[in-house]
């Protein structure tokens, strides 16, 4: 018996190859972006086999199914049809997050998967301490010259401000680590302030990372930080993406999972 060709004779190899690349992107997600009723909202496009358009509203956003040979155009008019369930819907989800911190003396505010607290001392200031151990004023290492009574915008712009600070040198330190590993360029940052994103990558090199992240662990730091920056080598949720993850977060598939079970 001969050899059976794994290519049609009629084909050349180039053809054959692009036919078997495109029916593997089928499944593939692809993060885009469009702007409805003057908001900007990402969601996810996947080329399936089916003969309708599909979407889906969830705690991870919006995600859109349609048939292989659809256009982008087609897709976009479809989502400005819809503009108004769509957005209702991804309200209607950042709704059921949990509601903020309590801005207020005495309240915990996690950092790092630590917990931190903003109390007042002796002298008439005001500091954020370590929840968890029993240490001195002086030993604090945040020192603020405020009176010891607070207000509630005074509290969140002191701690607002404490995290934005923590929040840029920590993520700035995570990306210098990871991107030589990635082999990609130091990408700009930005922090976010989205209600439903913990961080996203743009094709211009600009990753903005979700400000709650520095309240997370460590290592759910990294792991954000390694998915946004292996964007920047495959701009969408392939296969290929996740083994340039798994490349540099080998246990990626867990810190994942623990993201999505406590939404920002």
């Amino acid at each position: 018996m001969g050899h059976r060709t794994l290519y049609d004779s009629g084909k050349t190899m180039r053809e054959t190859l692009a036919q078997t690349s495109a029916a593997a992107r089928l499944s593939t997600g692809e993060v885009r972006r469009v702007s409805l009723n003057g908001k900007e909202v990402a969601y996810t496009l996947m080329r399936c086999k089916r003969k309708t358009i599909g979407m889906r509203v969830d705690g991870t956003g919006l995600t859109v199914r349609i048939p292989t040979r659809e256009s982008l155009r087609w897709v976009e008019s479809v989502l400005q049809n819809k503009a108004d369930w769509i957005v209702k819907k991804l309200d209607e989800w950042t709704q059921r997050k949990p509601r903020g911190p309590e801005w207020e003396e005495g309240a915990v505010f996690p950092l790092l998967g630590e917990p931190w607290q903003l109390v007042p001392t002796p002298n008439g200031s005001a500091q954020l301490v370590p929840a968890a151990k029993n240490i001195k004023a002086e030993q604090a290492q945040l020192q603020l010259s405020l009176p010891s009574v607070l207000t509630a915008q005074q509290i969140e712009r002191i701690v607002m401000n404490w995290y934005r600070s923590h929040a840029l040198a920590c993520f700035s330190e995570r990306i210098a680590l990871y991107a030589p590993r990635l082999g990609v360029e130091l990408p700009r940052l930005r922090l976010s302030y989205a209600r439903t994103l913990w961080g996203s990558c743009t094709s211009r090199g600009v990753v903005r990372l979700n400000w709650r992240l520095i309240q997370k662990p460590l290592h759910l730091v990294d792991y954000v930080v390694a998915h946004e920056l292996s964007h920047l080598i495959e701009m969408n949720h392939s296969s290929a993406f996740w083994q340039t993850v798994e490349r540099v977060y080998p246990n990626y598939a867990a810190a994942r999972k623990e993201l999505k079970s406590d939404g920002p």
